[in-house]
């Protein structure tokens, strides 16, 4: 019987001993200590700030999840042909150097790449309007690159065969701000439009996407002094 009470006090000591390490522990998260945050599913209170939504937050809404819930389908119901996205071959990077350089080796000050795309098509009668999405990134070089860049891209419509044909193309420009590291870019462009005629799919056409050195804007005029 001694024993059995023996037995009883050490477990109602170990049991006792859990419960003031508990209370510690929970006196510890409420006695003020800022850096911890306890989630109270209980509580009215509004949910903390979430961080801001990155690049590929941004292009992932708008060509993930909410895509799937905008109507793609033509007034009959059928669903809308998008044609799909190339990059124009000798298009996929857009390296520059400093005036007079070529942009390789050491006179490289930055290089930019296109690493993904999307569309989202809408049809109206025969006309298609199509919004296309250019994702990338732009590496600084051994030259050093200044802290904001401009990348100019291009995306056109062409109709598809042995001759191709542009039938649209717009220019976009987006500014992308440089670390060390080097930063990234994303684009949406939305006044795409081509008609497609009844008997016509997709296949007839192809999105291209590409950089256009040729789109930089334009440096503004140095004004002139007489002395």
């Amino acid at each position: 019987m001694q024993h059995r009470r023996v037995g009883q006090a050490t477990a109602a000591g170990k049991t006792g001993h859990r419960y003031a390490a508990l209370a510690l522990a929970m006196s510890a998260l409420l006695s003020g200590c800022g850096d911890v945050k306890v989630n109270n599913p209980f509580s009215t209170a509004p949910p903390p700030q979430e961080d801001l939504p990155t690049i590929t937050d941004r292009f992932n809404q708008l060509f993930g999840r909410q895509a799937a819930a905008v109507d793609t389908s033509s007034p009959d119901g059928t669903e809308i042909d998008c044609p799909v996205v190339k990059i124009r071959a000798g298009a996929s990077t857009y390296a520059v150097a400093p005036p007079g350089k070529q942009p390789v080796a050491s006179e490289l000050n930055f290089q930019a790449t296109i690493t993904r795309t999307a569309r989202e098509c809408r049809r109206t009668n025969n006309m298609i309007t199509a919004r296309i999405g250019i994702q990338g990134r732009v590496i600084v070089g051994p030259a050093g690159a200044p802290a904001t860049v401009e990348v100019p891209l291009r995306a056109a419509v062409v109709q598809a065969g042995v001759h191709e044909r542009v039938i649209s193309t717009q220019v976009y420009r987006t500014t992308v701000a440089l670390t060390e590291e080097g930063g990234t870019f994303s684009v949406v462009g939305e006044d795409l439009s081509f008609a497609m005629a009844a008997n016509q799919t997709s296949d007839s056409f192809v999105f291209y996407v590409g950089f256009d050195p040729q789109a930089v804007t334009p440096a503004a005029p140095k004004s002139s002094r007489r002395k």
